[in-house]
């Protein structure tokens, strides 16, 4: 890694350290604080929906954003949008708001993270490539998501700490200070590098041609289009059980107060990212295919939310929830890197925009349903149906693996790919499996 390549390493784990610092002040407790406002489990888990569906809704329109107008001005969006919409979610709990209230505001807060998503990644790794850097994007990535473990460990801790020091809502008003102070260092850092945004004069043109180039990238691109099948299945469970696991833990430590519990939880996921992030690399070069490592952590991660459905001791359930979150650590990177070494540069702001409304189209769908199931059958019960619903996305997986794309094998900078960007398609057929 030359001089250019570890100065943009640098500015990106800064902007991951600091918006995963400022998002994860709520994790440990934003299931409780929904419930402490007057919200049923499925209201609850329905205005999580509501902000998935946002990230749906959105995804494409600040797509044309990143690739439009820049991928800093995307960032830059993203902090005010979150910041004001974090607020107000502050001012409704405080006036115990009806829940279409919460229902709009967190689709606000789904706009918020879309403008994020795909941006910051695409940046990266355009900003990489320009660079001259021909390493592997698992090191890079790994590297950001043990940052983003060791930030959402001092958010989440700090988080849950203070809320029982003081209050629910006060978390959520630190994450507006940060996001505020973020939004002055991606300023000053952040610049498209190795990218020359493409303005249009007509946004719903500009949002079609969009949506044409992340079908064309990615659902017609056999490859990547069953990893993105598999996603809504994936994602959805994940964003399910991590919110989940509050009130679970709660339950099963005895006293519902007991908020630094919650961020305790959220703590261990953290841990097990940083950890999850080391491993990656390693785990790359355990196996000859990427999609092998998506399969295995798929599969193991559906097994250890069964065996945590029937768990009823405590730290045990401490024990498997850090398995858990280690397990889809570990593959991340590896599918990111899958992904990104599959689209062109032109469209990788978009494709993985897209990437991330299939994610979160699942999370509309699950995260209700298995509410719900919670409403009647309890957390452990929950638990366990997320782990079957998990076990779909595998065929999917499967899939691309048979594909047998020269990505999947890639261990550097894929060929065609110039300083300025993959000049042709990167998706070849490679050696039969």
């Amino acid at each position: 890694m030359n001089d250019a390549a570890r100065r943009i390493q640098r500015v990106y784990l800064v902007l991951t350290l600091g918006n995963t610092i400022a998002a994860s002040f709520i994790w440990g407790i934003n299931t409780l604080f929904l419930l402490d406002a007057g919200l049923s489990n499925l209201e609850a888990f329905a205005a999580n929906a509501f902000f998935t569906a946002g990230m749906v809704l959105f995804e494409v329109p600040t797509g044309v954003v990143a690739d439009g107008w820049g991928r800093r001005v995307s960032f830059l969006l993203g902090t005010i949008t979150l910041a004001a919409s974090t607020y107000l979610y502050y001012v409704m709990w405080q006036i115990s708001a009806p829940f279409w209230m919460w229902a709009v505001v967190s689709v606000l807060l789904g706009l918020g993270f879309t403008f994020f998503s795909g941006a910051v990644e695409a940046w990266l790794v355009d900003a990489l490539r320009f660079s001259g850097y021909e390493g592997g994007l698992e090191t890079v990535l790994g590297r950001g998501q043990m940052v983003q473990g060791v930030a959402m460990l001092l958010g989440s801790v700090a988080g849950g700490v203070i809320a029982q020091a003081t209050n629910l809502g006060v978390p959520f008003l630190l994450r507006v200070l940060v996001l505020v102070a973020m939004f002055a260092v991606a300023f000053w850092l952040m610049h498209d590098v190795g990218f020359s945004p493409e303005r249009s004069t007509h946004p719903l043109e500009a949002t079609r041609a969009v949506l044409a180039a992340s079908i064309d990238n990615g659902l017609k691109n056999p490859p990547v289009r069953y990893v993105m099948l598999a996603a809504p299945f994936s994602a959805g469970v994940g964003i399910y059980v991590f919110y989940a696991l509050q009130p679970y833990l709660l339950d099963l430590f005895g006293d519902p107060h007991a908020y630094s519990i919650a961020g305790l939880a959220a703590a261990i996921v953290a841990g097990s990212q940083v950890l999850g992030g080391w491993l990656a690399p390693l785990a790359r070069r355990l196996f000859h295919k990427r999609t092998s490592v998506l399969i295995l952590g798929s599969v193991v991660g559906a097994v250890i939310l069964l065996v945590l459905g029937f768990t009823r001791v405590f730290w045990i359930a401490l024990v498997l929830l850090a398995l858990w979150a280690v397990v889809g650590s570990a593959a991340t990177p590896v599918r990111q890197a899958y992904v990104n070494d599959l689209i062109p540069s032109k469209q990788r702001a978009t494709v993985l925009s897209f990437d991330s409304l299939m994610g979160s189209s699942g999370g509309v769908v699950v995260q209700p349903l298995l509410g719900r199931g919670a409403d009647l059958y309890g957390y452990p019960a929950s638990l366990a149906m997320a782990g079957v619903i998990e076990t779909i996305a595998v065929p999917f997986l499967i899939a691309s693996r048979r594909q047998s794309a020269s990505a999947d094998r890639s261990t550097s900078t894929p060929a065609g790919t110039d300083q300025q960007g993959p000049a042709k398609d990167e998706w070849q057929p490679g050696p039969a499996a």
